[in-house]
């Protein structure tokens, strides 16, 4: 890393260096004190030492850059230094110092601007619910003195309101705050630790009626008149049986639509495993319409210079479905179902067309299925890839027939195909 005479103007402009996701600018004046720069634009004082106890390299954050300034910051870095000297690790230290008097608040604002907390894809929805829920009612309260009590005063106002899901959210993005608190010794201890949920998640086994599908999928540029993109993903998690995640993230370079292939990443699917998803027709047309869409952009469902959040996808349908005395049944006119709710649908769907249980579990990329046991998992290494192909067009042939109401269209039963 490179060492320079740091400036004010200098900390001000400084950027990361090429092809890097942080850069540490080490100080000319001060040794051990860098400014730490992410590709985010966050900058935060760093010092870097040898532990006392078992003279590992170290690194101890000291503030964030303009809150505390250069000159503050060589102060801090010299007095590090001075308890190195004296056998103590500043880290220890300095969080006792820090944590002494910090809020809440402050604690959310030192985990928000962490360096890898700032890289995640989530973290602009996980400030919203901090900011919204969290500080404004205890954001006062002193780090030290944070009690259950407190999270309860936090969770129970969003519970009394109907909103089970946003209260667990908010509870564990709170739980999370306190836990690298603890890693990063601004507290002792976790005072959430053994402390449940607000409202403990359960397993959906609801599955759309064909009379659903068919309401949902017309009722679709009515009910999300705002969001074309939005529409699409529902519309191809229902196609593909794919999770809303690795939909709204698809990409061009995962598309080849000569093979009519999406293939799928092992960095992109929930189990870590490449999976290639045959695609129908019906998937074609909604994918080709999306790309004529984006137009440049690398993603297929694009958000500024990102691809479209599942999050966000996730939040307009939660919109969609509020209900009133005009709508007792939301934007869709059907019960209140989940984007996970349509996969489980396709999947339900092919099963109800005769395509077998391990070719579903194929197309679901479900590996605690397809190389269950020891003949699956060291002999057979066959992917069924025409099988997941027949099964996905069998499935949209399904859709169409459902989408139109032509119940009178034959359906050829899987083992015939």
């Amino acid at each position: 890393m490179p060492t320079v005479a740091l400036t004010d103007r200098f900390c001000a402009s400084a950027k990361t260096l090429k092809s890097t996701p942080r850069t540490d600018y080490f100080d000319e004046t001060v040794p051990g004190l860098a400014l730490r720069v992410t590709e985010h634009g966050h900058r935060s004082w760093c010092f870097h030492f040898r532990a006392p106890g078992d003279g590992k390299r170290a690194r101890a954050t000291i503030g964030t850059y303009p809150a505390t300034s250069l000159a503050a910051a060589r102060g801090k870095a010299i007095e590090a230094r001075q308890h190195v000297e004296a056998g103590q690790d500043p880290r220890r230290v300095l969080a006792g110092q820090g944590a002494a008097g910090m809020t809440l608040a402050g604690l959310v604002d030192a985990y928000l601007a962490d360096p890898e907390k700032a890289a995640l894809r989530s973290r602009d929805e996980i400030a919203r619910r901090l900011r919204k829920n969290v500080v404004p009612i205890i954001g006062g309260v002193k780090a030290t003195e944070l009690r259950r009590r407190h999270a309860r005063t936090v969770t129970d106002p969003i519970l009394r309101r109907g909103s089970k899901v946003e209260a667990t959210r908010v509870f564990e993005d709170l739980r999370a705050v306190v836990r690298w608190s603890v890693e990063n010794e601004y507290l002792e201890a976790n005072p959430l630790d053994g402390m449940s949920k607000p409202a403990e998640s359960t397993s959906s086994n609801r599955v759309l009626t064909d009379d659903e599908i068919r309401t949902l999928w017309n009722g679709l540029p009515k009910a999300m008149a705002r969001s074309v993109d939005c529409q699409r993903i529902i519309k191809l998690c229902l196609v593909t049986a794919q999770r809303v995640g690795e939909v709204a993230g698809m990409t061009r370079a995962e598309l080849d639509l000569k093979a009519r292939e999406w293939r799928l990443p092992g960095d992109r699917t929930k189990n870590a495993h490449a999976h290639v998803v045959p695609l129908s027709d019906l998937a074609i047309a909604i994918i080709k319409e999306a790309i004529a869409d984006a137009r440049e952009s690398a993603w297929i469902f694009p958000c500024g210079k990102d691809s479209l959040s599942p999050v966000a996808v996730a939040r307009t349908i939660l919109r969609a479905h509020e209900t009133s005395e005009e709508r007792p049944q939301g934007r869709f006119s059907i019960p209140a179902w989940s984007a996970h709710d349509l996969r489980r649908s396709a999947l339900d769907g092919m099963a109800k067309l005769g395509v077998l249980p391990h070719v579903i579990a194929h197309v679901a990329n479900h590996r605690t299925v397809t190389k269950a046991g020891v003949t699956f998992t060291n002999y057979v290494q066959y992917a069924y890839e025409n099988e997941k192909r027949k099964a996905l067009d069998l499935w949209a042939g399904r859709l169409e027939a459902i989408i139109t109401n032509a119940d009178h269209v034959k359906v050829v039963p899987f083992g015939a195909a």
